[in-house]
C-alpha cells in the first residue's frame, strides 16, 4: 500500500526512522514528507536511503506532477510521527503552509497523528483543543506514552516505541479506507474511538505478561509467558475505544499508548492491583500466568549447594503454598451481579485425565467466569510467539469458538466480540 510518513521537528524524529523500516519491510511504498524543522534533526539523505524513494520536502519539489495534492490523494494511509505542537495547531486550523499540511488536507485515506513534545505542551489547553478538533474529524490520535523527554524531565509527551505505532498503523489499514472528502463525510474514528467503537466509554482491565515468586535474592519461581497475548489485548481494546488498565507482570514489552500500565512482580501484588483496578471496571481480563504456588518462606541469602562427602548430590528442599486464585476471587467477589464481566485463560497442555479442551471446560464449570480462553503451552507453543490457537467458551453453551492459528491482535478481537454483547 501507499503510506506517507511524516515527520514534524521533534527530538523524537529519530524514531521516525525505525517506523519507516518497519513499514517498508512490511512491503509499503512509504513516501516520506518532513517538516523544514524535521530536517534539522534528520537528513533527507537518510529518509531517502531507508525508503528507497526521494524525500519530498516543498510544495516547490515537481510542481509539474502536482504532488502537495496527489500525495495524499493517493495514500491508502497518512501517518505523522512525530505530530508536534504546532503541526497539531496547524492541521486542527487548516492551514497549509508546507508541503505536510497540505497533504493532511487532501488525504483520502485515513489519517494517524502520534503527539510527541513536553508535558506542558501536551497538557496545554490549546494543545488538547486542537486534539479534540481533529479527533471529531476523524483522525486517529495515538496517545503519547509518559517517560523520559528531553533532558532530566519526565512525563507524558514520549512518542510511542516505533513498534507500537506500526502496530496502530497496520489495524488502521486493515479496517479499510474511509470515504474522502468528495465521497462524504470522513467517517473514521481516533485511535482512543474508533470506527468500530463498540468499547467507547467502557473501563477494561486486562493482566498480563507472568508473575514471579522469590525464593532468595537471586532466583525465583517463574514461566515462560511474554506478556504478547494480553498487550494484544490491551491495545486492541483501546483501539476500540475502550479505557484501559494494564496490570503487567515482568514484561519486557512497550506500553501500549494511552493505557494505564500497573507493574507487579508477584501473584499477591498482581491480585492486588486487579482488586483495586476492577472497581470501577466493565470487564476485567486475566491474560496473566498467575503462579499457582510461592516458596513457604524467602530466604533472605543466595541459597546455597552442600559440600556433603557424604553426599554429593544433596539438594535442598523447597517447600511451596498456594498463591491465592485470582480469577476465582473476582467472581466470589462478584456475587450475584453481572459486571464486570470476567475472562480467564487457560494455558493447558493436557494430560492422562483429558485433553486440552476438555480440562478447559471444566475448568470453566470451576472457576465460574463468564468465559474462558483456553490455549495449548509447550515446547514451541503459545509463548512467546506471535500467533496463537485458542477456543473461547462460554458459560452456558456447549460451543466453543475456534480462533487461529492468527495474530495475537486477532485472537484479542476475537476475546471483545466475545465479550461485547454481555456489557
Amino acid at each position: 500500500m501507499k503510506i506517507v510518513l511524516g515527520v514534524a521537528g521533534g527530538i523524537a524524529a529519530y524514531k521516525a526512522c525505525s517506523l519507516l523500516r518497519l513499514l517498508t519491510e512490511d512491503g509499503h511504498d512509504v513516501t516520506v514528507v518532513p517538516t523544514q524543522a524535521a530536517l534539522r534533526f534528520v537528513g533527507a539523505p537518510t529518509w531517502a536511503a531507508l525508503s528507497g524513494r526521494p524525500v519530498a520536502t516543498e510544495v516547490w519539489d515537481a510542481v509539474h506532477e502536482v504532488r502537495h495534492v496527489r500525495l495524499g490523494q493517493e495514500a491508502d494511509l497518512v501517518v505523522v510521527a512525530p505530530a508536534t505542537a504546532d503541526l497539531l495547531a496547524r492541521a486542527a486550523h487548516g492551514l497549509a503552509d508546507d508541503l505536510l499540511t497540505n497533504v493532511l488536507l487532501t488525504a483520502s485515506g485515513p489519517v494517524v497523528l502520534a503527539p510527541a513534545m513536553h508535558t506542558e505542551m501536551w497538557e496545554h489547553a490549546a494543545t488538547q483543543a486542537n486534539v479534540a478538533i481533529l479527533s471529531e474529524r476523524g483522525v486517529h490520535i495515538v496517545p503519547p506514552a509518559s517517560g523520559r523527554l528531553t533532558g532530566a524531565d519526565t512525563g507524558p509527551g514520549r512518542l510511542p516505541e516505533p513498534e507500537e505505532l506500526y502496530a496502530v498503523c497496520r489495524r488502521v489499514l486493515a479496517q479499510g479506507r474511509p470515504a474522502g472528502p468528495s465521497q462524504g463525510a470522513f467517517e473514521a474514528t481516533p485511535v482512543d474511538a474508533p470506527a468500530t467503537g463498540d468499547l467507547t466509554g467502557r473501563h477494561i482491565v486486562v493482566s498480563a505478561g507472568g508473575t514471579r515468586e522469590p525464593l532468595d535474592p537471586v532466583r525465583y519461581l517463574g514461566n515462560r509467558s511474554s506478556g504478547k497475548q494480553g498487550y494484544a489485548l490491551a491495545r486492541t481494546a483501546l483501539a476500540r475505544g475502550a479505557r484501559v488498565t494494564l496490570v503487567a507482570a515482568n514484561t519486557t514489552l512497550p506500553d501500549p499508548p494511552g493505557a494505564l500500565v500497573v507493574p507487579v512482580g508477584t501473584a499477591e501484588e498482581l491480585a492486588d492491583a486487579v482488586r483495586s483496578a476492577v472497581a470501577e471496571a466493565d470487564a476485567v481480563v486475566m491474560a496473566a500466568a498467575v503462579a499457582d504456588f510461592r516458596p513457604a518462606a524467602y530466604t533472605e541469602h543466595k541459597i546455597k549447594k552442600t559440600h556433603d562427602p557424604g553426599d554429593p548430590d544433596a539438594a535442598p528442599v523447597i517447600e511451596l503454598v498456594r498463591n491465592p486464585d485470582v480469577l476465582a476471587g473476582l467472581v466470589a467477589a462478584r456475587g450475584d451481579a453481572t459486571t464486570p464481566v470476567i475472562v480467564g485463560f487457560a494455558a493447558e497442555t493436557g494430560d492422562e485425565s483429558g485433553d486440552v479442551l476438555a480440562l478447559g471446560r471444566a475448568k470453566l464449570l470451576r472457576k465460574g467466569c463468564d468465559i474462558l480462553v483456553v490455549n495449548e503451552v509447550g515446547a514451541d507453543k503459545t509463548f512467546g510467539r506471535d500467533d496463537n490457537l485458542v477456543h473461547i467458551l462460554r458459560q452456558g453453551s456447549s460451543d466453543d469458538i475456534v480462533v487461529g492459528p492468527t495474530s495475537k491482535d486477532d485472537v484479542a478481537d476475537a476475546v471483545w466480540d466475545t465479550v461485547r454483547p454481555l456489557l
